[in-house]
């Protein structure tokens, strides 16, 4: 690799500071790394367990729909569907994490009783309501997870990246340059010493044969 700065103590100064920006922004970056994928496994976790409640509540949601349907009709039981108020907006806020904002889902839960009654309802159509109302805040909170970790593999591959191009690319070219322009100073100075030996071991030279005439 052939040097591309003049060999002067300036730019040695300047190559060094250089040096130094790039490794403080690989560790940086290295432990933002760290620290987002700490994030997104975290989330892994919770993703699989809230899949897992939605999948469970679904299940008991459609045994009592069915028992609602059998002892309502079906009629019945879509009418009263089509009546249900519809859900509150909701208002998708946010967080930061190591300057990664991730989507937060602010929204008001509402308490869903059994208020059944023998000419409306019954218990097997309040119990499936309930279910189902219990079951929107964990879908909410599994979107909040599955976007953050979209946002936190692509987050983590650019950071990879950035990371491993100060490793790879920047941080060994500044100590390429680093040392080039050392050795040449390093050189210069050695080749001005002797010149400057030579030079005044031909003074004293003169001076001694002055002395002898």
């Amino acid at each position: 690799m052939a040097i591309k700065v003049t060999p002067t103590k300036a730019n040695l100064i300047a190559s060094k500071n250089a040096l130094v920006l790039a490794e403080k922004g690989y560790d940086l970056l290295d432990k933002k790394r760290t620290v987002l994928i700490k994030e997104m496994m975290d989330l892994n976790k919770n993703a699989k367990k809230l899949q897992s409640e939605i999948e469970g509540k679904f299940a008991d949601s459609y045994s009592e729909l069915v028992m609602a349907t059998i002892s309502m009709g079906a009629l019945s039981l879509k009418d009263m569907g089509e009546s249900a108020p519809l859900e509150k907006e909701y208002e998708i806020i946010s967080r930061s994490v190591m300057g990664l904002e991730l989507p937060k889902i602010k929204y008001e839960k509402k308490v869903v009783k059994a208020d059944y009654s023998l000419h409306q309802s019954n218990a097997a159509f309040d119990r499936a309501k309930i279910n189902i109302s219990e079951i929107l805040p964990v879908i909410y909170e599994l979107a909040e997870i599955e976007t953050s970790v979209f946002r936190l593999a692509n987050e983590i591959k650019k950071t990879a990246k950035r990371a491993n191009a100060l490793d790879k690319i920047q941080i060994p070219k500044y100590n390429h340059i680093i040392k080039e322009i050392e050795d040449t100073l390093a050189e210069k100075e050695r080749e001005d010493f002797f010149r400057l030996k030579k030079v005044k071991n031909k003074k004293n030279r003169k001076n001694k044969e002055k002395v002898n005439k």
